[in-house]
């Protein structure tokens, strides 16, 4: 839910309850934001164990786990690509043996073969039980040419705020007296082998208001984090600060973001000589992609220079560093039903994901270095599929991509511009789809936007009126894209394929607020016009209503994250249609959301409750201010982590006490560990997934 330069940031943010124009009276269960209080986490206990009665002894709930966890856990998985490291490819993996994963390597040509020969560099498990933590894993940046050197972060219980070690990959051991930073949300890069760009909490005063790194700096080896210099500043009201880095052939590429709101940032780059870093003239809507050839490829979320919103554009590295006049140069255009996605850079060649109407396209770009002008043509994967990067080959020319449909299961390819993609590794069918169906449809909303959805049934079942269970999420500029059925929706592991097994519908709702069209399809659900979002999942369940899919309060809706604020408002406004909700890790209350740890950095995407004219739209659907007495609401499942140092478990607490003093079924579940993405490890996405199961069954079937 963060944007992607501000993801891996964290600070270690110690929570006080914090005074609002809000009386005790106003808000009774403000004691619940106190998040590891005695009286709080009694009161989680007890909403645990009632949900646990309730559904883990249930018939087919065991039944259901297992099958779960063995999905999840089968070794038949594609062993994605990590970093190519010279001769050399990572993978991270996890398995029933592995639950905190492996981190290992497999000479390049072995994977590439279908055969990796692989030998672990970390075994997460066997590290936290040698530190008596309960370690899970963020990642490892080497630093290029020889990647010996690793920068490791791993995170206790899986909070974002994150511990930062050195490793040495030829030693296979961290670096004694090397590079580490202690628990905070740290963003962090190699500057070169013997100083480091640090983004972090340096003690009071360095925190923004988001709850982000403010100040930026230069840490040399060998040195005390203490005396590192100041490389650059940000403002208290920023969002935060972030590094980064590129390598374009023998030159690395350090960056600095200064995010001074969710949608914008100032980046700044070395000059010349390496001896500072200075201001470019990149827009600061625009988002940094990465770099090829001397060029930094820069993604346009408005219009610039005439060149139009949602398309990438080029500028010279060379000459931003020197300071000179920089020619604007646009790579790639996207058509009205086209949005662009993700970028990656090979030696020669930019590769670009698009969604065309929702379903992926891979496109291969050139520069020609006589004419600067770039020049694309598509390379064709699987049909109506969804399309994703999953690495890069530079020196080779080849980008590994993976093609899947919520029916057939994802397959890796290895691809070049001037041959035919090659499967790698194929995950083997998991299921029986040959009695399902999929279609994407449209549904028209409130104000006659067409909006696309992907609907999944039995065959046998396309006549009848079924349950159904709708999935959305509506915000950030985040797309919703159909996968393999054994992964959907998100977080809730093979929930979506025991539902269809089942004879029901699955939907994935492709509303406004995402970048399933690009920049505009989420500024047409930004701020005061958030009501679009929860409209348009009016909309598609009133359009599988109409077409006797299903009926008035037999589709269930789920969401996390800004999700939960977009299926609390739907359950609020419309009780009627809806029979069940699921809501993950969610954001509930927009009175308090900016004031709740990372809340503060969304003011961009919701508005600022403490500005009257905003808390005049916010307050209209802040899911916890609207639940009303004497309203019948449908039944909810609420989901989250005690160590969610992103959105607050106060949201979800507050929402559930509400829902419940006013005579209301919930369900209730808080994981210990797992953070934002709740699920520290398989076993717990099975128990979930299978709970989630057992309540939909209880409240939308058997219930009908």
């Amino acid at each position: 839910m963060i944007r992607a330069s501000l993801a891996a940031l964290a600070l270690s943010c110690s929570f006080a309850v914090v005074a609002v124009a809000a009386s005790e009276d106003r808000d009774p269960y403000l004691w619940l934001e106190d998040i590891e209080g005695a009286k709080a986490l009694d009161w989680v206990r007890k909403e645990n164990a009632a949900t646990d009665k309730l559904l883990r002894g249930r018939a087919g709930f065991e039944a259901d786990r297992q099958r779960a966890r063995a999905i999840l856990d089968d070794d038949r998985q594609i062993a994605g690509p990590g970093e190519v490291m010279g001769d050399v490819i990572t993978n991270f993996w996890r398995d029933a043996k592995n639950p905190r994963g492996l981190w290992r390597q497999s000479p390049l040509d072995a994977y590439l073969a279908g055969k990796p020969e692989w030998t672990t560099l970390i075994d997460v498990d066997a590290l936290g039980r040698a530190e008596k933590q309960s370690w899970v894993w963020h990642g490892a940046d080497c630093l290029a040419p020889d990647y010996q050197r690793c920068l490791v972060s791993v995170s206790p219980g899986g909070t974002d705020a994150d511990i930062v070690r050195e490793w040495d990959r030829t030693t296979k051991s961290f670096v004694d007296g090397g590079f580490t930073l202690p628990q905070a949300k740290s963003s962090v890069t190699w500057e070169n082998a013997d100083a480091l760009l640090v983004a972090t909490d340096f003690g009071e005063g360095s925190m923004t208001a988001s709850g982000y790194p403010r100040i930026v700096k230069r840490w040399k080896r060998g040195t005390p984090l203490a005396s590192a210099e100041i490389v650059a500043e940000g403002e208290a009201e920023d969002v935060g600060m972030s590094v980064f880095a590129f390598t374009d052939g023998d030159r690395r590429w350090p960056m600095i973001s200064r995010g001074k709101t969710f949608y914008t940032a100032d980046t700044k780059l070395p000059n010349s000589d390496g001896s500072r870093y200075i201001s470019t003239i990149i827009p600061d809507s625009a988002s940094v992609r990465d770099v090829i050839d001397g060029q930094l490829v820069i993604f346009l979320n408005k219009e610039w220079a005439g060149v139009a919103a949602g398309s990438l554009v080029s500028l010279s590295l060379a000459d931003m560093a020197a300071g000179r006049q920089v020619p604007i140069v646009t790579t790639m255009t996207p058509t009205k039903a086209q949005a662009i996605e993700n970028v990656a850079a090979t030696d020669n060649i930019l590769w670009v994901k698009a969604l065309d109407d929702v379903e992926g396209k891979l496109f291969a770009l050139r520069r020609d270095p006589a004419t600067g002008k770039w020049s694309q043509r598509e390379v064709p994967l699987a049909a109506n599929a969804t399309v994703s990067i999953a690495g890069t080959i530079g020196k080779r020319d080849t980008v590994f991509a993976t093609a899947e449909t919520m029916l057939m299961p994802p397959t890796l390819y290895a691809v070049r511009d001037d041959g035919a993609p090659r499967p790698v590794q194929s995950l083997p069918a998991t299921f029986d789809a040959k009695e399902m169906l999929v279609e994407k449809r449209f549904a028209t909303s409130k104000d006659g936007t067409r909006i696309p959805y992907f609907l999944v049934r039995k065959k046998s079942d396309s006549e009848a009126p079924v349950p159904a269970l709708i999935h959305a999420y509506g915000g950030f500029r985040s797309a919703q894209t159909p996968g393999y059925l054994t992964g959907q929706p998100y977080r809730a592991g093979p929930l979506g394929l025991f539902w269809v097994e089942d004879g029901n519908a699955y939907v994935l709702a492709n509303i406004r607020g995402g970048g399933e069209y690009g920049p505009a399809w989420h500024q047409a659900a930004l701020r005061e016009k958030r009501q679009n979002s929860f409209d348009d999942l009016h909309a598609v369940a009133e359009d599988l209503v109409r077409t006797g899919v299903s009926a008035k309060g037999r589709i269930a809706i789920s969401g996390r994250s800004n999700g939960g604020v977009l299926v609390g408002a739907a359950m609020t406004q419309r009780p009627d249609l809806y029979g069940a909700v699921i809501s993950g890790s969610p954001i509930k209350d927009m009175w308090r959301y900016d004031k709740m740890l990372a809340g503060a950095s969304w003011v961009a995407e919701y508005g600022d409750p403490d500005v009257p004219g905003d808390w005049a739209f916010l307050s209209k659907y802040s899911p916890y201010q609207n639940v009303r007495k004497g309203v019948k609401y449908p039944p909810i499942f609420l989901y989250l982590s005690t160590k969610d140092d992103r959105v607050h478990p106060g949201h979800a607490r507050k929402f559930a006490a509400r829902l419940g003093e006013y005579g209301n079924r919930v369900y209730y579940h808080e994981y210990l560990e797992g953070g934002h993405s709740v699920g520290a490890d398989h076993a717990e996405d099975a128990v979930r997934a299978a709970m989630l199961h057992g309540f939909l069954t209880r409240e939308l079937v058997e219930k009908k």
